[in-house]
Parts: C-alpha cells; sequence; structure tokens
C-alpha cells in the first residue's frame, strides 16, 4: 500500500530533490502564523522520510471553493521558494474543531437502547446454563438437579425419621408396662433396638443431605464458572466490535467495571437461584404436599401461608432499610474522606493550628455515620424480630392443630414432631431471603448494564458478501473520492475531498490541528463511515472489502508509542501474529533493539 505521512495541513508527494529543510522551514513559518502549530516541523526526524520537491496542498476548506476541495493541485519548489503560491489562507477558526486532536466527546451521539428487563436477563442467561453446543455442561446441570432432589428427598425424610422413632418407642415402652412413659431405663433391649436402628437412619440422612448439597455445589461450580466465562469473554469481543466513536465516548475504566460488576453479578445470581431459591421452592412443594397428603389441608395451608407472610414481610422490610444502608454508607465514605484529606494536608493543619477544628469536623461526619449505623441495627432488629414472631406463631399453631388431632385419635405424638421439624427446617434457608434479595437486586442492577451494552450494535459492519481482496503493492492505490465527513453535524472535517494517492509513492499530510490529518486514517481503516463519498484501494470501494482483510494490509507506526503492558516480545509480535519467535527477533536486530534489550536485567 501507498506510504503517507500525516502531519498538519499538507499532503507531501515523493519525487526528488534536496530542498526539504527550507520548504519545511517556511511551512512551519507559515503555519505558525495561523495560531494552531503546537511544535515545529522536525528536520531532524523527517528530512530522511520526505527527500522530495514537490508538494500537494489538500484543500478541503468549503469556504476555499469546491473545486479547490476537488483536486490537489502538485507545486513546485520554486513556488514555495519565490512565495509565487499562498500556502495557506489566513482562518477565522480557533485552534478546536472536532477532528481528532479536539474531539469533542460530550457531543458525539451515540444512541440510546432499552434498558435489558429481568426476563431477557434470565433468558439470556440460560442459553449460557444449557449450551446447545456443549453437552458436558448440560450433563453437569442435570446431574445437578438430581442432586438437589435427592438432597432434599433426604432433608424431608429426616423429621419422618424422628417420628417413627419416636412412635416405635412410644408404642413398645407402653406395650411393655407402660411404668414411665418413654423411659429408657425401663425398656426392653428388643424396644431399643429399633429406635436405635431408625435414629442412625435419621443421622445418615442428614449426613447424606449435607453431603449431596455440597455435592451439588462442587459439580455446579463448573456450569457457573464457564457461564461466566464465556459471557464475559462474549462482552469482551462486543466491545472490541463496536465503533471508535462509542469508545470515544466511553471511560474505558468504566467499561471495565462494568464487565467486572456484570460478571460478579451473574455468579451470585446463579448460586441465589441454585443454593437458595430453587432449593427453597422445591422444598416448600414439597413439604406443603406431604403435609396435605399424610396431616390434612390446613396443615399445607398453614405452611405455604406462612412462608408467603414471612417472604412478603422480609421483602418489604428490606426495601424499606436499604435506603437506610445507603445513607450509612455515603456517611462512611464521607468521614474517610474528611480524614484522609485532612491527614494528608497535615502540615497545613499545623500552619494554623486547627487540630480542634479538623477533629470536631471528622466528628460531625462521624455522628451523620452514626446516626445512619443506628437506623439500619434498629430496622434489622424489627426484621429479625418480625421474621422469628411469624415462624414462631406458624409453628405454634401447627402444634395446636396437632395436639388437637392426636387428642382425636387421628395423629400420634410422631406426627407432632414430623410437623415441628418440616417446618423449622423451611425456616433456615428463608432466614437468607432478605441478604439475598438484596444482592440479587443489586446483581440485576449490574448485570442489566452489562447486558445492555451487549444490546448496543456496531454502526460499521461487514457488508454481506464482503470479498477477501488480497491487497499487493501493485494494487494499492488510495482515492478520496468526494468524501464528506463530521463528527459533529455543522462541524465538517472534508468537504467535498477528492485526493489520489499512487501505488508505491511516500507522501505526506501535514495541517493544522483539528485539520482532519488523523480522520483519514480513520477513514481509510472504516472507523467512522463517510457521510459521502466513497473511498477506494485499488479501485475496489472498502466498504466492499472484509474488514479484517483490510486492516490486515494496512501497516501503521501510531504517533503516540502505544505498549501493552507486557514483554518487548509480545508488543513486536503483536503486529503480526502469525510471526515465529526467530523471524520477530531477527525484526528487532534490523531496528537496532535486540542488543539493547538484551542488556536489560530480564532481556
Amino acid at each position: 500500500m501507498a506510504n503517507f505521512l500525516i502531519y498538519n495541513k499538507f499532503l507531501l508527494c515523493k519525487s526528488s530533490g534536496s530542498e526539504v529543510p527550507k520548504v519545511l522551514k517556511q511551512l512551519n513559518d507559515r503555519l505558525s502564523l495561523n495560531g494552531c502549530i503546537r511544535r515545529p516541523f522536525s528536520f531532524r526526524h523527517k528530512e530522511n522520510l520526505l527527500r522530495s520537491t514537490s508538494y500537494l496542498p489538500v484543500h478541503h476548506n468549503p469556504t476555499e471553493g469546491r473545486e479547490q476541495g476537488q483536486r490537489c493541485r502538485r507545486l513546485s519548489a520554486s513556488h514555495f521558494r519565490h512565495g509565487k503560491t499562498p500556502l495557506l489562507k489566513p482562518q477565522t477558526r480557533t485552534c478546536f474543531h472536532p477532528g481528532v486532536s479536539g474531539l469533542s466527546r460530550e457531543h458525539m451521539s451515540m444512541g440510546t437502547n432499552q434498558p435489558v428487563d429481568s426476563k431477557q436477563m434470565l433468558e439470556g442467561m440460560l442459553t449460557y446454563i444449557w449450551p446447545k453446543d456443549d453437552p458436558s455442561i448440560r450433563n453437569r446441570v442435570k446431574l445437578a438437579v438430581g442432586l438437589l432432589v435427592s438432597a432434599k428427598l433426604l432433608n424431608v425424610s429426616v423429621p419422618f425419621l424422628f417420628k417413627f422413632a419416636v412412635d416405635d418407642l412410644n408404642t413398645k415402652v407402653a406395650a411393655s408396662g407402660g411404668e414411665a412413659f418413654l423411659n429408657f431405663s425401663s425398656a426392653p433391649d428388643a424396644v431399643l433396638s429399633t429406635a436405635v436402628a431408625i435414629l442412625i437412619g435419621y443421622g445418615i440422612a442428614r449426613a447424606g443431605a449435607a453431603g449431596f448439597n455440597e455435592l451439588r455445589n462442587a459439580v455446579f461450580a463448573k456450569v457457573a464458572q464457564h457461564s461466566i466465562r464465556r459471557i464475559a469473554r462474549n462482552v469482551f469481543l462486543h466491545l472490541h466490535n463496536l465503533d471508535l466513536s462509542f469508545h470515544l465516548s466511553r471511560q474505558t475504566g468504566a467499561l471495565s467495571k462494568t464487565i467486572d460488576r456484570g460478571s460478579r453479578g451473574i455468579n451470585f445470581v446463579l448460586s441465589a437461584m441454585v443454593f437458595n431459591i430453587v432449593p427453597t421452592a422445591f422444598e416448600l412443594a414439597l413439604v406443603s404436599s406431604i403435609l396435605g397428603l399424610k396431616c390434612g389441608a390446613g396443615f399445607a395451608l398453614l405452611s405455604v401461608g406462612c412462608v408467603g407472610l414471612y417472604s412478603a414481610f422480609t421483602l418489604a422490610i428490606t426495601q424499606w432499610r436499604t435506603k437506610f444502608r445507603v445513607f450509612m454508607n455515603r456517611a462512611e465514605n464521607e468521614a474517610g474522606n474528611k480524614a484522609i484529606d485532612s491527614l494528608i494536608n497535615y502540615e497545613t493543619v499545623k500552619y494554623f493550628s486547627n487540630e480542634k477544628y479538623e477533629a470536631e469536623r471528622y466528628d460531625q461526619a462521624l455522628k451523620k455515620y452514626e446516626d445512619a449505623s443506628l437506623k439500619t441495627s434498629t430496622s434489622l432488629a424489627l426484621l429479625n424480630f418480625g421474621q422469628s414472631a411469624i415462624f414462631s406463631g406458624a409453628i405454634a399453631m401447627a402444634m395446636v392443630l396437632a395436639a388437637k388431632q392426636i387428642a382425636q385419635g387421628n395423629m400420634t405424638v410422631g406426627d407432632l414432631v414430623m410437623v415441628n421439624g418440616l417446618l423449622f427446617q423451611l425456616s433456615v434457608p428463608l432466614g437468607f431471603l432478605g441478604s439475598v434479595y438484596r444482592e440479587v437486586r443489586q446483581a440485576l442492577i449490574d448485570m442489566q448494564t452489562m447486558f445492555t451494552l451487549m444490546t448496543q450494535e456496531p454502526n460499521i459492519k461487514n457488508k454481506e458478501g464482503a470479498q477477501i481482496l488480497p491487497i499487493t503493492r501493485d494494487n494499492s492505490s488510495i482515492e478520496f473520492r468526494n468524501v464528506n465527513f463530521s463528527y459533529v453535524p455543522g462541524k465538517p472535517i472534508f468537504d467535498n475531498l477528492s485526493l489520489t494517492i499512487p501505488a508505491g509513492k511516500k507522501i505526506a499530510i501535514v495541517g493544522g490541528s483539528g485539520s482532519g490529518k488523523s480522520s483519514m486514517i480513520r477513514l481509510l481503516y472504516r472507523f467512522f463511515e463517510p457521510s459521502s463519498g466513497e473511498i477506494l484501494i485499488g479501485g475496489v470501494n472498502i466498504k466492499d472489502i472484509d474488514l479484517e482483510c483490510l486492516r490486515k494490509s494496512i501497516s501503521i507506526v501510531p504517533q503516540d508509542s502505544v505498549l501493552f503492558h507486557e514483554t518487548i516480545f509480545y508488543n513486536l509480535h503483536y503486529g503480526d501474529l502469525s510471526k515465529t519467535q526467530e523471524e520477530v527477533v531477527e525484526a528487532s536486530k534490523m531496528a537496532d533493539l535486540h542488543d539493547a534489550v538484551s542488556k536489560w536485567p530480564q532481556g
């Protein structure tokens, strides 16, 4: 491809001659008059590259006329030396221009995307939890569900085993004389052997339920981490596929935080679903069904009503007390900031003997934190008391119903123990409902930001049927044909720009800050699209060329050296990942870099 250098307002085409320094000095002198030059053209760095006596001023200012904007006039060095042709017309604009150097990010229109709702996010997550192209992950999900069901069945069987043990002891001890109701010392060995076996089974069931739960956690961990990894990778790749205009209007650190928080949010939501929400819902359905079939519909309604009231109360109080937590965190940050600011300015505080004043300011911030913390603690106490009151009332009502059934001969003492155990087991996972709800809400907010980011569509895409065009030295001519372009409406960078760069030529473009030098490169790379006109390489519109093929065919040395925080080899190899280590080393030797790097401590 033709080689060209962008500098200030002119396109310099290579020919021959040795008068570059004189002409460049005139360029510097005249460009400086416009007040837009920030540093002089360096002869030392440029004269070896630009050994030319012919130059092309690029006229694309709309005030200079359509005709001048459509063509580039070749001027000999003598014209410059003798002042026959003015290099630049005096311009009235300021140095700011919404081009590369002065890109106005806040005025760039990025479009607005509708936020993704919770249903869409959960549906999106399911595609990663149940991937069609990975049967091993699907098998893990099936195994995790099987372990979940097994754990809950064993968990529910524990109160049943306890019931059988109590009923067995009660029946056999009473049958053997009943001198002491449930008195183990007077029970025969035959009575104890059955009860002991049942109680051993009770212990095994509890241990088995815990074991299945932990095994489920271990099996599903691979699913969760694999899903998070794929989502994070897809978001990262999607960010790279978005347009340059998107990244110029965003803070890179904020995007990184979005991915980080979104990934952690997915992890928490998956954990909450697998370890809290789904198991608790399944256990509630199981317990309600058992109570309804075994003890009557009243017990089933009582359990469902208890859990419903408990959940509604917990969610309402958690929602109400969230604001206190926000105030507390804000007050804590304020107090910390005041303390750090004061200690950093320790010397200034000493100059004016304001130690007591600083302590008072810090104490005022701590007072705000104290008040907010007190409200947080008080509301937490209210939440805990309300939860305990609801469950205690439900269990008490269940015991009363069971006692009446026992008195009527419809239930045994073991049934009362079973009802108590089943309801009490439900209280354990529900105890975390408040914190899970609060964290899930925050996680969904973090996920929403990331999933909404995934809906951002790039403006520049591969055209359907784009061709893989082998770009060689012979077909690498570049043509800008009637190109119009602006970053901000009403502030054009190019107005009907037309120029041709023949294959194999070395040219340079010079111009003031914001005149569109780097914009030409960005248009050539298709980082932006012109509002009208065409850009051709080898006579082919770059819109018809595959994006990856186009960009891989262009070499560039940026004005600002950009290095990854990696090794020297990594940065050298990055330009062409197909090269071997030996080829990279050879290239570093050609650049006189290898010997210097080899002398470094870790070279």
